[in-house]
């Protein structure tokens, strides 16, 4: 029996970078600062609390007329 397919998303490399870093200052493995991470923010935002700082969108590769 096949292993089930687990989504996994694929993190942007600048982002990895600095994942690398700080865990690494922090003397913790990146996956396990990850995890923090992200349950931290999802437990303000499911928590209501409105001012919490939200994930930025990707930003619109838009030219400007000259």
């Amino acid at each position: 029996m096949p292993a089930p397919k687990w989504y996994s998303p694929q993190l942007r490399r600048d982002l990895v970078t600095k994942l690398y870093f700080r865990a690494k200052a922090e003397g913790v493995p990146m996956t396990r600062l990850a995890n923090r991470l992200v349950e931290e923010s999802l437990s303000r935002t499911s928590a209501g609390e409105e001012n919490a700082p939200r994930v930025a969108e990707e930003p619109q590769n838009k030219t400007v007329p000259g």
